[in-house]
């Protein structure tokens, strides 16, 4: 049974959705892209499937270091099924390394509840949103992230609300000398980043896009009922991390709907928090039949999408 393979965290777990994630990542570049590879792209594509295999562990570091999920395997099965629903994740490298800036800036701010280090993990989760920013422009919704996590968790000196301000400085700073250096003109750089907002949905009418996010945003519906229900039960020193995360879902949701250019890759940015949602879902469902009926149904989302 999946569900109960799952049901424990172990090593051998990381070997098969990482085994899983390298067959859609060559699939999807094999059929999805109709250009000639050199040695050189190659290279990239190698460098870019090191960068969604470090995703999956920085995710699984981020919510096991931080008692989000149980000691499961749920939250990085669910990640990399994500993945295969929506190959065309594969296929923006930008948002694909947007989206690992993000993580590794949520496992900063997140950890602010133990309240170790505060102005150091304020500074490094505005770095790397500020990083993501430069790489895809709406990744800056997240700073909304830092303010909520600096008022759910009561930190009230003036100083360390401004260093995010700094951290941000700072990126602009080593970005202009970067710039200054290879002889970039800046406005144009700026010019190239798309800040614009579209609520066009038509380029996402394609029958795996619409099977995929159906699947998505009913497992969040869903998932969130049981989720806020169980925030109330949780520990009052863990309650605002699960609420951060929450809050990161409906920034990444807010993506979705006024992203430029709407591929599908944008939903690239829900699969973490979704992910811990869903992870907490299983944790409440009783019936050993259903949970196992739910994780097949996740499973074969993909492939019903590939035959679509």
């Amino acid at each position: 049974m999946v569900s109960s393979f799952f049901s424990k965290a172990k090593p051998i777990h990381f070997v098969v959705v990482s085994t899983a994630l390298c067959i859609a990542f060559v699939i999807t570049k094999l059929f999805m892209v109709h250009e000639p590879f050199g040695v050189w792209d190659v290279l990239k594509q190698v460098l870019l499937f090191g960068v969604c295999l470090f995703s999956i562990f920085i995710f699984d570091f981020l919510s096991g270091k931080n008692d989000l999920t149980k000691k499961n395997s749920f939250k990085i099965l669910f990640f990399t099924l994500f993945f295969m629903m929506l190959p065309e994740t594969f296929l923006n490298s930008k948002i694909l390394l947007a989206n690992l800036f993000i993580l590794l800036a949520m496992r900063r701010i997140i950890s602010l509840r133990s309240k170790k280090d505060v102005k150091k993990k304020l500074f490094d989760g505005a770095f790397w949103i500020s990083l993501a920013t430069l790489v895809y422009f709406w990744s800056s919704l997240f700073y909304i992230l830092i303010f909520a996590a600096l008022f759910l968790y009561s930190i009230a000196d003036l100083r360390d609300w401004i260093i995010p301000l700094v951290a941000v400085i700072t990126v602009a700073m080593i970005t202009t000398s970067v710039l200054v250096l290879f002889n970039i003109d800046l406005l144009s750089y700026v010019a190239d980043m798309d800040m614009s907002i579209s609520f066009d949905f038509s380029s996402l009418n394609s029958k795996h896009i619409i099977v995929a996010a159906t699947m998505m945003l009913s497992c969040f519906v869903w998932g969130s009922v049981y989720y806020l229900k169980n925030i109330v039960t949780k520990a009052k020193s863990y309650k605002s991390a699960y609420i951060l995360v929450f809050i990161a879902t409906i920034i990444a949701l807010t993506i979705l709907v006024i992203a430029p250019k709407k591929t599908g890759a944008e939903f690239i940015f829900l699969f973490a928090p979704l992910s811990i949602i869903l992870s907490n879902y299983m944790d409440v469902i009783t019936e050993k039949w259903f949970k196992e009926v739910f994780v097949w149904v996740l499973i074969l989302t993909p492939v019903v999408g590939l035959i679509l």
